[in-house]
């Protein structure tokens, strides 16, 4: 049975090493697992309780369509100003209402070149992710250094221990919903 992870990045930069980390994730993804990249996030509405109710803005259906058909989350994001960017805080607020990604297995990968680095939004995305109710796996949570020049031309991580790393944290996220499913 496929497994199908949804990639979520925190940066709505064009080129930004998230989205390549991510985009690499849907490359290298093992036989059995389906990467499948959510790009909604920038037109997402600001999440307003009064509108969380049918019918929902259209991104925001997408959105929760989106994370009620994956089996797990894969996130990338960056720090800004501290914590988690806010649109990027947006997805949550939004996804927490409709209930998809309660008890759904996620992880991420800070790609910060230096170690230390956007640990304050891993902590935010703890924080919002354990109020939700999901899954940490934490075996597949990781920190892999990407700067801009590990990036090529068609956006996707040339570097390949690095690759291998990307793979091994889609692997361990995919494991990890296949120990949930015969369980």
């Amino acid at each position: 049975m496929t497994c199908r992870v949804l990639l979520l990045c925190g940066s709505l930069r064009q080129g930004s090493t998230n989205g390549a980390l991510l985009a690499t994730a849907q490359a290298v993804a093992p036989d059995g697992v389906e990467a499948v990249w959510f790009d909604g996030v920038a037109g997402l509405a600001h999440f307003n309780p009064d509108d969380d109710a049918e019918p929902l803005p259209a991104g925001v259906a997408d959105l929760r369509r989106s994370l009620g058909a994956a089996d797990a989350l894969l996130i990338s994001t960056p720090e800004y100003a501290g914590a988690l960017p806010g649109s990027f805080k947006n997805v949550f607020d939004w996804a927490v209402g409709g209930g998809e990604i309660y008890e759904k297995p996620v992880a991420w990968v800070n790609v910060a070149a230096s170690s230390g680095r956007a640990a304050h939004a891993h902590q935010s995305l703890r924080l919002v992710l354990t109020y939700a109710g999901t899954d940490i796996v934490e075996s597949a949570c990781a920190e892999i250094p990407v700067q801009r020049a590990d990036v090529g031309p068609d956006g996707l991580v040339t570097d390949p221990a690095t690759r291998a790393e990307v793979a091994a944290v889609v692997q361990a996220l995919a494991d990890h919903v296949g120990k949930r499913r015969a369980g």
